[in-house]
């Protein structure tokens, strides 16, 4: 089996880091509030995130055939398990003074200095065995899920409910299926020419070479991209430099929570902007960003909305 670095797969790794690039982008934009895209929700956002850190555990463990197939060399697997295990304690530190409670416990970097562990044993085995693996693990959910796992004990293993949420929870089942998926995949194909033909692939391009390049410096592109990210579009926000975000989140809460009850989402959006214009127009929305629970603040927001939600045009809440 060859051991050479594979440019092709350099270049996989790459797209997949562009990709999450893109979505942590996103994620920050909207939780500023300068886009009103549910990032953190919307099955669209979420299947774009999991298609990413599958990418990149899949890799893992078809990386792990090409290096380790005709021998586990030992030293350089352990000094890249060390690495990953050290920057995902690192995300972990930095995410709990960044967002508190909703820190990243068991991430991707997590997932993978754990599923790598899992791939380096099933390394020396038949690829039935892997995949095997991959099976059970990618079904644990559906058939070993329980209460017993609830908590942040075994928040990791992915069969319970963990007690808070995370910016970033990749836990093992299922997704270290991939990784045992990815070792099968390798074993496959060392049967095969399509590796030797994969290797001879002329990436000299501009666009090739720069996928190979974040392709192989992915770690450290992983643990410095968002920190830039996160503190440019903070930057921008403190500078005063987009719109004021309090009205922009107020306006996209107001309107998602109005159009769950009334259904008529453009009326909705109308009427809620209506309400922060008026709030704003009578003084006191500094005063009630500063302090929401106020109960006199809380009537003169209800009795605005209520205002501007009958004055709305068009067919809507109040049946004109």
């Amino acid at each position: 089996m060859p051991v050479s670095r594979i440019l092709a797969l350099d270049a996989l790794r790459g797209i997949a880091i562009l990709a999450m690039i893109v979505y942590h982008f996103s994620w920050d934009l909207s939780w500023f509030g300068h886009v009103d895209w549910a990032v953190n929700r919307d099955p669209g956002w979420r299947v774009f995130a999991g298609c990413i850190a599958g990418t990149f555990l899949f890799i893992a463990g078809l990386s792990l055939t090409l290096a380790h197939g005709t021998g586990i060399r030992w030293r350089a697997f352990l000094k890249r398990e060390l690495i990953l295990v050290a920057a995902a304690a690192g995300v972990s530190l930095v995410t709990y003074f960044t967002f508190g409670d909703t820190y990243v416990r068991f991430g991707i970097l997590h997932a993978l200095a754990a599923s790598s562990l899992l791939g380096i044993v099933l390394t020396p085995l038949p690829a039935i065995v892997s995949l095997a693996a991959a099976a059970l693990i990618g079904t644990a959910p559906l058939w070993a899920g329980s209460p017993a796992f609830d908590g942040q004990l075994w928040l990791w293993t992915g069969l319970g409910q963990p007690v808070y949420g995370a910016v970033d929870y990749v836990p093992l089942a299922p997704w270290a299926g991939l990784t045992c998926l990815g070792v099968a995949t390798g074993k496959a194909l060392a049967q095969t020419d399509l590796l030797n033909r994969a290797a001879r692939l002329d990436l000299g391009g501009r666009a090739g070479r720069m996928l190979v390049f974040l392709g192989r410096h992915s770690l450290v592109i992983y643990l410095v991209h968002q920190p830039l990210l996160y503190g440019l579009v903070w930057s921008v926000s403190e500078l005063g430099l987009t719109p004021d975000r309090s009205v922009t989140i107020f306006t996209r809460d107001c309107t998602r929570s109005c159009a769950a009850t009334f259904g008529d989402e453009d009326v909705c959006r109308a009427s809620c902007s209506c309400t922060a214009e008026e709030l704003q127009a009578q003084g006191i929305w500094s005063d009630l960003i500063a302090s929401p629970a106020d109960p006199d603040l809380r009537l003169r927001l209800n009795e605005t909305y209520s205002q501007c939600l009958r004055e709305a045009p068009g067919p809507g809440p109040t049946g004109n």
